[in-house]
C-alpha cells in the first residue's frame, strides 16, 4: 500500500498531538512546573507514579503546594496519597491544618485525617472552633410547680470540641440535653412567676450540669430568647379529678340506690310472705272453734261472748281510723 506522501504531514501532526495528549496526562508537565516555581520538591517521575496508582496529581499537587506555602513542611507526599487511597478528602484536610495553624489551635495531620475519615467535616470543625455556631432550639415545655405551662425557646452557643470529634455526639446530642435541662429547671421553680422575671436563673442552671460531657461541642452559653404561657395544667389536671370523683360517687350512689330498691323488694316480699301467713292461721280460727265446740270445751255463751268482744274491737278500729281521711265519725 502506496502512502500519498501529501498526507504524510498530517499524520505526523496528528500522531505529534496523541503523543503529546498521552505524555501530558501521565507526566501532567504544567502541574511539575507549578510545585517546582512554589518549592515543592516533586519529580515527574512521581507524578507518573501518581497516575499509575490511580491518584489524580491535580489533587495532590496543590495540597502540597498550600501546605508548603503555610509552613506546614511536615506534610508529605506520601501521606497526602494514602489518605486520598482511604477514601479521604485531602482538599478539607490540608484547608483545615493551614486554618488551624493561623489560628494556634493543636491539630495534628493524624487527628484531621482521623476525623475526615470518621465522616466529619474538619475544615469545618475548625472554623467552629475559631467562630462558634449559635443553634436555636425547638420550643420546649414544661411546667412549674403552680400548675402553669411555659413554652421556652433558647439559643445554644457552642464550639467545637476538636479532641471529641471522633466519638463525640453531635447536635441532636446537645439539644436533647439543654431541652431536658430546661424542663427540669422549670419543673423546680415554685410558680412560673419566678421564671419569667429570671430568665437567666433557666441558662445558668442548666449549664452548671456540664451537658456538653461526651460531646464534640463545647457548650458556651445559653441564652433564652422567649417564654410564652401555655395552659394551666394545674387547673385542667384538678378539673378532671374533679369529673372523675363525682363519677365515681355517682356510681356509688346509684349503687346505693340499686340495693336499697332491691331491699325495699324483698321486704315488701317478706310482709306479702307474713299476710299470707296471718290469713292462713286466721282460716284455721273457726276450724279450731268447730273442734272445740265437738268436744265440748266451749259453750254457746262463751261464743257469743267472743263474737261481742271482736264486735267491740271492729268498732274501735273504725273509730280510730276515720273513712277518706276526714278525721270525723259519727256512733249511733
Amino acid at each position: 500500500m502506496i502512502i500519498d506522501p501529501s498526507i504524510i504531514p498530517f499524520i505526523l501532526v496528528g500522531g505529534g498531538i496523541i503523543f503529546l495528549f498521552i505524555f501530558f496526562h501521565y507526566v501532567p508537565f504544567f502541574l511539575w512546573l507549578s510545585a517546582k516555581v512554589s518549592g515543592v520538591d516533586i519529580s515527574l517521575v512521581q507524578l507518573f507514579l501518581m497516575r499509575i496508582r490511580n491518584v489524580p496529581p491535580h489533587i495532590i499537587v496543590p495540597a502540597m503546594i498550600e501546605a508548603h506555602k503555610a509552613g506546614l513542611s511536615n506534610i508529605t507526599r506520601d501521606e497526602l496519597e494514602a489518605h486520598y487511597m482511604a477514601g479521604g478528602h485531602v482538599e478539607r484536610v490540608v484547608h483545615a491544618l493551614v486554618s488551624a495553624s493561623k489560628a494556634n489551635i493543636e491539630l495534628t495531620f493524624q487527628m484531621a485525617t482521623g476525623i475526615d475519615l470518621a465522616g466529619r467535616d474538619v475544615f469545618e470543625a475548625v472554623q467552629m472552633s475559631v467562630n462558634p455556631k449559635v443553634i436555636d432550639t425547638p420550643a420546649v415545655t414544661a411546667v412549674a410547680k403552680d400548675g402553669i405551662q411555659l413554652i421556652t425557646k433558647a439559643r445554644v452557643t457552642v464550639r467545637a470540641n476538636i479532641r471529641q470529634l471522633v466519638g463525640g455526639a453531635g447536635e441532636d446530642t446537645i439539644l436533647a440535653r439543654v431541652g431536658e435541662g430546661i424542663v427540669s429547671s422549670i419543673g423546680s421553680s415554685e410558680n412560673h412567676k419566678s421564671v419569667l422575671e429570671n430568665p437567666d436563673s433557666i441558662s445558668k442552671l442548666v449549664l452548671r450540669k456540664g451537658l456538653d460531657a461526651g460531646t464534640a461541642f463545647e457548650i458556651l452559653s445559653i441564652d433564652i430568647a422567649d417564654i410564652d404561657i401555655g395552659r394551666n395544667i394545674g387547673a385542667a389536671l384538678q378539673i378532671d379529678q374533679a369529673n372523675a370523683d363525682k363519677n365515681i360517687a355517682q356510681a356509688k350512689a346509684e349503687e346505693r340506690r340499686a340495693m336499697a330498691v332491691a331491699l325495699e323488694q324483698e321486704m315488701k316480699a317478706k310482709a306479702e310472705e307474713a299476710r299470707a301467713n296471718v290469713i292462713q292461721a286466721e282460716a284455721e280460727v273457726p276450724k279450731a272453734m268447730a273442734d272445740a265446740f265437738r268436744r265440748g270445751n266451749m259453750g254457746i255463751m262463751d261464743y257469743y261472748r267472743m263474737k261481742n268482744i271482736q264486735a267491740d274491737t271492729d268498732m274501735r278500729a273504725s273509730i280510730a281510723q276515720p273513712d277518706n281521711g276526714s278525721g270525723n265519725c259519727e256512733i249511733k
